[in-house]
């Protein structure tokens, strides 16, 4: 008898259409590979709905808050269904910028510097010189970032809308000029390093990530072997860091711009990356040799609870 999957995807977050998408692909693969599937669109009575479906396995799909923070993580060692991707603590961590960068930060992984403010201090006044960056400390997709530009006059105003809705706590750091590179893990082994370049804007936005032809991305990135491995074991030391297990994806910035300073920064660690066709985690796995289906077979294997 083929294992049961449930595949948690959709949710209730601002990045529900992806999730789907993810969850879609996910799912199809799956039923490829020969395991039974069901797709749950996760809302509220998402413990009702897994208590009545009592599957092998879930595999999570979600992205954003309460499908990466360690919400549905818990709800799952509740009910003790096995799941892919970091437990609790590791998915909490991760998705809180400003303690994640602190955890890192301690385990000898550069990262920008900065500072936590309320969106109210940051539309007041400049809170770093700029160039500097403001993003949301717990969303995830590029929503609600600002890259504060050289000669700007005043912060971004949009912070102070009524219907502002990524969370009252801002992360500020300085901007790092160069490459956007990112590196995925799978288990305990980097994967292949990629430079996103963004088509249709000036950095790697929501469009640039999900839009088919929004960014080109280049694997292996062409830059040098030393950085490129410099990156991988970054990654892999951030990984283990925030205690990640099955799959995550680590962004980074690197300053190779002409009298630029050199710098190497890791500026998150994704312990859901997308999964979608336009998903970078499935690329540097299929560089690596696996297909998609082999991928997803995988981290239905690793599941576990108390991860």
């Amino acid at each position: 008898m083929s294992q049961h999957v449930a595949v948690l995807m959709g949710g209730l977050s601002s990045e529900r259409s992806v999730s789907l998408r993810s969850g879609e692909a996910c799912a199809k693969a799956l039923e490829a590979e020969g395991f039974q599937v069901t797709r749950v669109d996760v809302g509220r009575d998402v413990a009702t709905v897994l208590t009545a479906l009592k599957p092998d396995v879930a595999l999570n799909a979600l992205h954003g808050p309460g499908g990466e923070d360690g919400a549905i993580q818990g709800l799952l060692e509740v009910l003790r269904i096995p799941y892919t991707h970091s437990g609790v603590l590791a998915s909490a961590l991760a998705a809180n910028k400003d303690k994640a960068k602190v955890v890192m930060a301690a385990a000898g992984v550069p990262v920008p510097s900065g500072k936590t403010v309320t969106r109210f201090e940051a539309a007041k006044a400049h809170v770093l010189p700029p160039p500097y960056v403001l993003k949301p400390v717990s969303e995830g997709s590029s929503y609600g970032v600002f890259i504060v530009k050289t000669g700007c006059s005043h912060p971004p105003q949009e912070l102070l809308r009524t219907d502002w809705s990524h969370g009252d706590m801002m992360l500020a750091e300085t901007f790092v000029a160069g490459r956007e590179l990112t590196c995925a893990v799978l288990g305990d082994r980097a994967l292949g390093v990629t430079e996103i370049n963004s088509v249709s804007s000036e950095w790697y936005d929501f469009d640039s990530k999900y839009k088919p032809g929004g960014s080109i991305h280049e694997l292996p990135a062409k830059i040098k072997e030393n950085i490129y491995l410099n990156i991988q074991e970054l990654a892999l030391k951030a990984h283990k860091a925030l205690g990640c297990r099955g799959i995550s994806r680590t962004d980074f910035r690197y300053d190779d711009t002409p009298g630029g300073t050199g710098e190497l920064v890791v500026l998150e660690v994704n312990t859901q990356p997308g999964m979608t066709e336009t998903s970078l985690a499935p690329e540097m796995a299929a560089h690596a040799g696996m297909t998609f289906g082999e991928l997803v077979k995988w981290m239905v294997r690793d599941a576990s609870c108390d991860r």
